[in-house]
């Protein structure tokens, strides 16, 4: 069963997102308290811990968090779900808004470490459909693929 591994937030634009024990997702608006929630459809931002694993190598302490995701999730390939795929999360129900996202400036701190960075590429972001708490251990459960 795929579940959250990780909750993030910031309430400061381009940096790490801290690690926390919980999050509200609101509708039309995202996470409260963090910096990118409002009525937009990049609400919520989801990484895989799996597509983490692939800098690893490289950078073995790679914390929750370190790439700006709100979210981080196990045993599900984010990346291949479908734009509209609403799924369960914790609490809340989440609908799938854009696969990967433009890198800014000349990337992150571990892309010019490394010479690359998962989350352009395998994050994705949602939109809340329905609020709710989500919390490290929440099971994820995709309702409908679109």
């Amino acid at each position: 069963m795929p579940t959250v591994t990780a909750v993030c937030i910031s309430d400061v634009k381009g940096v790490i997102k801290k690690p926390t024990t919980e999050i509200f997702v609101k509708k039309n608006h995202g996470i409260v308290g963090d910096a990118h929630a409002g009525d937009w459809h990049r609400q919520v931002s989801l990484l895989a811990d799996e597509s983490v694993d692939k800098l690893r190598e490289k950078m073995p302490n790679l914390d929750a968090g370190v790439f700006a995701e709100n979210i981080l999730t196990q045993g599900l390939c984010l990346y291949e779900l479908p734009i509209g795929t609403k799924m369960r999360v914790g609490e809340a129900l989440l609908s799938v808004t854009q696969i990967g996202k433009e890198c800014h400036n000349q990337g992150c701190a571990i892309k010019r470490q490394t010479g690359d960075c998962v989350m352009p590429r395998e994050g994705i972001f949602a939109e809340v459909l329905e609020e709710g708490t989500i919390k490290s251990g929440d099971e994820i459960t995709v309702i409908e693929n679109q």
